[in-house]
């Protein structure tokens, strides 16, 4: 690629590595920049992580956690039920704890997962799960021993791969002809224009812009034929596409396409006013907690997440600014958080009358967590955001 470096998130550790005290010696850190390819116009890293150092057997994020993800993979599943012939064939990459696969029939459902932790709980489901990345190899073995699949899925996984052109070759050899090729990622639009740079984070080496996914499939045999933008995960896009000689793209590819260019997703500029206004948000977040620890209020983060990662690294925000993190998941709890080392508890007895302030570290399902927890609002409390500006909520 062609790169043009616009920002630098500093020192950053693994996001979703949660790590035990006597750990921190050995913790890894890698430097976060960001780069737009002058050609495709696609937001990569200017270095990527090795993939073995991110997904393995102790990740911690599980789908299934959250009640808005159950719900948008369980209405979703039967959406694309009516598109699909009876019985369709799926393959679904990066099936996490398996919160999508479980609404489609085990017999004709198979997936792929790099997590061992995850790849044996969906086997154990009963879905035949492959343990490991998906790769051309893989591809071709799935293909030998299932045959073409009617319906390829993938939800916040395509932006995870590093090499686009061998991601979208395999998938292009696994589909069947009138096949549909559906994924969801983080939309480049959307973090362009809520400065959620939380976005971003080893991951996540690439944010799409339609732009640059029309290139990447098109040169691998695949049209997108239908753009969804949806809120899921701070506002994503669901990308529809099909094998060339198939595709008929609906009014929304282009009307996407003409959106992103009014907002400039293809010059250099627009990128260089995100870097300042990511600038600006660190000033202002870091100050505004400041002043809370100098008022004597106890300030925790609701949610021990990838974002919360990247803001707390880049903005050095730690355990003198956020007294703990509470959070729901069983493998992130009596731990310590990436980098910066804040406690990981559970709110269990810990989200209580005593917390003036809580910042959302998982501000993609504010919504969710405001309905849970209003016995906190009505009693004065407040969440903190920096999306799209620093603020009380």
């Amino acid at each position: 690629m062609n790169k043009k470096e616009f920002l630098d998130l500093g020192k950053q550790p693994i996001a979703n590595g949660f790590l035990h005290e006597n750990e921190f010696d050995k913790e890894f850190f890698y430097d976060l920049k960001v780069a737009i390819d002058r050609d495709t116009h696609l937001i990569t890293h200017v270095d990527y992580v090795k993939p073995e150092l991110m997904f393995n057997d102790t990740y911690a994020y599980r789908g299934s956690m959250s009640l808005t993800m159950r719900k948008h993979f369980a209405e979703l599943s039967e959406s694309l039920k009516k598109t699909l012939p009876s019985k369709p064939k799926v393959l679904e990459i990066g099936s996490n704890d398996g919160v999508f696969v479980k609404n489609w029939d085990k017999e004709t459902t198979i997936a792929v997962e790099p997590c061992s932790n995850f790849a044996k709980e969906t086997n154990d489901l009963g879905y035949k799960t492959y343990d490991g990345f998906w790769t051309t190899e893989l591809a071709e073995t799935i293909v030998e021993e299932h045959g073409k699949m009617d319906l390829v899925f993938a939800a916040n996984c395509m932006c995870h791969i590093p090499d686009l052109d061998q991601t979208f070759s395999a998938v292009e050899n696994v589909l069947a002809d009138d096949g549909f090729f559906v994924f969801e990622d983080p939309s480049l639009s959307k973090m362009i224009n809520e400065n959620s740079f939380d976005q971003i984070y080893d991951e996540h080496p690439h944010i799409f812009s339609v732009i640059a996914l029309k290139s990447f499939l098109e040169r691998n045999g695949l049209v997108i034929v239908r753009v969804d933008n949806i809120p899921v995960h701070g506002g994503s896009n669901r990308i529809w596409a099909q094998k060339e000689k198939v595709a008929n793209p609906d009014s929304s590819v282009e009307k996407n396409i003409t959106h992103e260019k009014i907002i400039g997703l293809n010059t250099f500029c627009t990128f260089d006013r995100f870097a300042e206004n990511v600038e600006d948000c660190k000033r202002d977040l870091h100050r505004l907690l400041t002043r809370c620890a100098d008022q004597g209020k106890k300030v925790v983060s609701y949610g021990a997440t990838s974002k919360s990662t990247t803001v707390f690294n880049y903005c050095g925000i730690g355990p003198d600014l956020i007294q703990y993190i509470t959070d729901t998941t069983p493998e992130k709890q009596n731990k310590f958080s990436p980098g910066v080392h804040i406690p990981i508890v559970s709110p269990d007895g810990n989200f209580d009358d005593s917390v003036d302030f809580a910042f959302l570290g998982a501000w993609n399902f504010a919504e969710e967590i405001k309905k849970k927890e209003e016995r906190f609002i009505n009693r004065g409390g407040k969440f903190i955001t920096h999306v799209p500006i620093v603020r009380f909520i």
